[in-house]
């Protein structure tokens, strides 16, 4: 019996955090059935207000005709009382008119304040996210980089790519070819063959194609300073991903300052020489650039 409380407790804290974590989603929702149902109860206010004029406007006329003098003699507003009345008046207009449109304003408000509060923590997640995937990314590189400088650059590629040597029985005879493990390439690597659109059968054709997409973007790294990767796949003709809208070269960081395909390593020797007509395009993106285009 007592561990009744602690269950209950996690069952509890546990409910709050799913609706904690589904909050911009619950007040996306929210806000915009609000919108939709205060629209309706101003339109169906707007039904009334012909009605509600027309009694505001006889009160207006009933007190300006009993301040007339010569219209009512007898029954008239003593001097400096009409006034007075006229305050009654408008408070009383300002009051009908507030029970016709209260509810769809203080509804509006309400679904206004709903999606501003979907927006402000959305932005708050991405921003957290961005930042932790910058200061991943660049202790990755920095780890790389020190890698490097310890066993050399193509020591360190072919750990990184998990390249190795085995014996294989080719033709009859046994020879040694060099086999890429578990990390063929990087997450931003894609392959550049038939599913392409820009792709065609000449290597020859693909590689000047290549060349000249990466010489025009190295161009506007320089005119603009910076280029996201989702522009790349989009000129090169493949699909873009989720990780190219934020990531990509700048030349405010600590990267290469240039943009790389990848087309001129020892892998793709062969796409190179003429030989293929596909390659795998490996880019060295710098990691995320939002928070280094904002510091710029």
């Amino acid at each position: 019996m007592k561990f009744i409380p602690t269950v209950i407790t996690r069952s509890i804290t546990r409910k709050v955090l799913i609706t904690k974590k589904n909050s911009p989603h619950i007040f996306f929702a929210a806000g915009v059935v609000g919108i939709v149902a205060s629209t309706f109860l101003a339109c169906r206010a707007t039904l009334k207000l012909e009605e509600t004029l027309d009694e505001i406007k006889e009160d207006f006329d009933s007190g300006k005709g009993l301040a007339k003098k010569d219209d009512y003699p007898v029954d008239r507003y003593p001097d400096g009382a009409f006034p007075k009345d006229a305050v009654y008046i408008y408070g009383k207009a300002a009051y009908r008119l507030g029970v016709l449109y209260g509810p769809s304003v203080l509804l509006g408000s309400t679904s206004i304040g709903l999606l501003t509060g979907a927006h402000v923590q959305l932005t708050r997640r991405n921003a957290a996210l961005t930042f932790t995937l910058t200061a991943v990314s660049q202790a990755y590189e920095k780890y790389r980089a020190r890698v490097q400088e310890e066993v050399g650059n193509e020591r360190e590629l072919e750990l990184f790519r998990d390249i190795h040597e085995e014996v294989v029985e080719m033709d009859g005879h046994k020879q040694k070819v060099a086999l890429a493990g578990g990390n063929p390439a990087s997450i931003y690597a894609r392959f550049f063959d038939e599913y392409c659109i820009n792709w065609c059968k000449n290597p020859e054709m693909n590689r000047m194609f290549l060349q000249c997409q990466q010489n025009y973007f190295n161009q506007q790294l320089k005119a603009r300073g910076h280029v996201f990767l989702n522009e790349v796949y989009d000129a090169i003709g493949l699909e873009r991903s989720k990780a190219g809208s934020v990531c990509g070269w700048t030349t405010e960081g600590n990267g290469d300052d240039y943009i790389d395909f990848g087309m001129f390593e020892d892998a793709s020797r062969r796409f190179i020489n003429g030989i293929e007509p596909s390659i795998l395009l490996d880019f060295n993106v710098d990691g995320v650039i939002y928070d280094l285009i904002e510091r710029k």
